[in-house]
């Protein structure tokens, strides 16, 4: 299956994930949604957080210039929110993960949606 399959058909196709992408640990776009545009330092920096939390701590978490309040980052996920939108981010061997959800879809299932196929992906080797 090819990155933009992951991200159409696993992620967005759910229901639960309103935009997504699959980057590569040194921020490199591997596959997005058509709605979503990320800049390569956005990514980089949420990247950079699954080594030290403190920055998105302090100061939030900016993707697509909007700024997302860091909520917590239980095991290899980041979980963000900016009123009633949201992320989940989630570290692979291979890759980060990034799943919004609106104001019509639950945190939970985002979470849930996206740490499987995290889970997924570990388990085949990325």
């Amino acid at each position: 299956m090819s990155w933009q399959a992951y991200v159409d058909n696993n992620l967005v196709a759910t229901g639960k994930v309103a935009k997504g992408a699959i980057f590569g640990h040194d921020g490199s776009l591997w596959a997005t949604s058509s709605n979503f545009s990320i800049t390569g330092d956005e990514a980089k920096k949420l990247i950079a957080a699954f080594g030290d939390i403190s920055d998105i701590a302090a100061n939030g978490l900016y993707l697509e210039g909007t700024k997302y309040v860091f909520l917590r980052n239980p095991d290899k996920s980041i979980y963000a929110r900016n009123g009633a939108t949201g992320i989940t981010a989630v570290k692979t061997n291979q890759c980060v993960l990034i799943g919004f959800y609106n104001e019509t879809q639950q945190a939970g299932d985002c979470n849930n949606v996206v740490e499987g196929l995290g889970s997924y992906l570990v388990g085949a080797g990325y």
